[in-house]
């Protein structure tokens, strides 16, 4: 799969812009908040439905306007594809494949698979359990369309179960209803468990050999998946914490308090690696995602790199760009010396500046 071009209207600091781009490296430079980041939270949009940031519809949209546009063309399967996405402030955004509006974000995952890769990723590791959680929904909402209907059904029953915690403070005679919300909670939180635990045994297998490569052969690593509550126990506890969760007025028990530790050796780097060590830790987990993708849907995703080289050192720069291959890749960056130095192979490059963009070569 591949993404032949894309175009903007009103999209953050963008006015218009169309850009086409190469099947093998892209470049984009330039100075900081000239627009780069807002290119791949474009594409990312494209294939996800949703912003790599967490950013609403609405903040995303050029201040002067009251909706935007996102046009990506995309290759699969030798076929050109057409996702026409309208952003409003006030409404729902508005999503069209070829022409053809769709009803549900899970009609358009996989059509473009997408390995999104910035500075923050780097802390993933050392970051609290939400950002580790946020990885893997984000990837596995990609791969698996059940599993984002599963995620979004079981937000929504936690917040309305919240919702009520917090009535029973006026209303005790409610109390009775909370299992309705329950039952849905148990039903929806044991998918979400399952996935999860099949996601962590499918990137264990792939991320061994990487991070002992890319350790020079002195770590090897596993990520160990570390669930709230088991699927046949979720019911009983939440009774158990039935009055603590009324006292706080959120429920503390489910998926959505899962965490993942990253054990070397028998060291959980989360809390006693250095920061050399869980760097290396997050390059091997984005590089481990790279793989699992091209083995689940036997097609390569497009790899977006925001300004991370600066953020790794030489040795980690090569290993990354050595493992790129024949993927296509955008990178932003503030200059071309990191590419320069390491006698990179860049198919594009274009210098983006206040919202600008320009093909050099």
């Amino acid at each position: 799969m591949l993404i032949k071009s894309l175009e903007l209207e009103n999209f953050r600091n963008y006015k218009t812009l169309s850009i086409h781009f190469d099947s093998g490296t892209n470049i984009l430079y330039g100075d900081n908040a000239q627009g780069k980041t807002n290119i791949l939270e474009a594409i990312y949009l494209s294939a996800t439905t949703k912003s790599h940031k967490g950013s609403k519809d609405r903040d995303i949209i050029n201040f002067a306007a009251d909706e935007a546009h996102i046009r990506t063309y995309v290759i699969k399967d030798e076929l050109e594809n057409r996702v026409d996405m309208h952003l409003r402030k006030n409404k729902s955004k508005g999503i069209a494949i070829n022409g053809q509006k769709i009803k549900k974000a899970a009609d358009l995952l996989g059509l473009l698979n997408v390995v999104f890769f910035s500075p923050e990723d780097l802390s993933i590791i050392k970051n609290g359990p939400a950002e580790r959680r946020r990885f893997v929904d984000m990837e596995l909402c990609q791969l698996d369309s059940f599993y984002l209907h599963h995620l979004n059904n079981y937000n929504k029953i936690v917040n309305q179960r919240n919702k009520l915690l917090k009535e029973l403070y006026l209303n005790p005679g409610l109390k009775d209803t909370l299992f309705v919300w329950d039952s849905q909670l148990v039903s929806y939180g044991s998918r979400l468990i399952a996935s999860r635990k099949a996601f962590v045994n499918q990137l264990n297998d792939i991320i061994y050999e990487i991070h002992k490569k890319l350790s020079g052969g002195k770590e090897e690593l596993k990520i160990v998946y570390e669930p709230d509550v088991a699927p046949e126990e979720f019911e009983q506890k939440l009774r158990s914490c039935q009055e603590k969760d009324i006292r706080l007025k959120q429920t503390s028990v489910g998926p959505h308090r899962d965490d993942f530790s990253f054990i070397a050796g028998e060291v959980d780097i989360r809390k006693f690696g250095s920061q050399g060590q869980q760097r290396t830790a997050a390059l091997s987990l984005k590089l481990s995602e790279i793989e699992l993708v091209k083995k689940i849907t036997k097609d390569t995703p497009l790899l977006l790199l925001d300004d991370v080289l600066s953020e790794l050192d030489s040795s980690r720069q090569n290993y990354l760009l050595n493992s790129i291959g024949d993927i296509q890749t955008i990178i932003t960056c503030t200059g071309l010396e990191e590419f320069v130095n390491n006698r990179f192979e860049i198919n594009k490059v274009f210098r983006v500046s206040n919202a600008a963009v320009s093909q050099e070569n």
